[in-house]
């Protein structure tokens, strides 16, 4: 099991990447529009650290895994069965691969399949 990728929505992007930097010594990156805007740093194991302003008026700060699996179809499938409620289906992102995010104990929760 292996957080590919740590999505933080905050209404304060610059202070969190600057705690995050100078806490951690990274570098967060200028906005990524595929990832909605959201400053990245990648760290050592390659996991990706990403903190974005809310996309829509109704949107909650948040912090979400994105669990990285083999088979995003099959997980979603899976998560389902288990009583998760699919909040976005598989999508691609062009040149980083399919996400989906799912809700479960009223928790957010992302798959992501390179």
């Amino acid at each position: 099991m292996k957080v590919h990728y740590l999505e933080i929505v905050s209404h304060d992007i610059n202070a969190v990447c600057n705690v995050y930097a100078n806490t951690h010594s990274v570098n967060f990156n200028e906005p990524d529009a595929l990832l909605g805007g959201a400053r990245t740093c990648t760290l050592p194991d390659g996991s990706i650290v990403g903190v974005r302003g809310p996309l829509r008026d109704n949107e909650e700060p948040v912090v979400r895994p994105y669990w990285l699996v083999d088979d995003i179809e099959h997980a979603v499938a899976k998560v389902e069965d288990e009583g998760a409620s699919i909040a976005m289906p598989p999508m691609e992102i062009p040149g980083k691969g399919t996400f989906a995010i799912y809700i479960l104990g009223s928790i957010e929760h992302g798959l992501w399949q390179l």
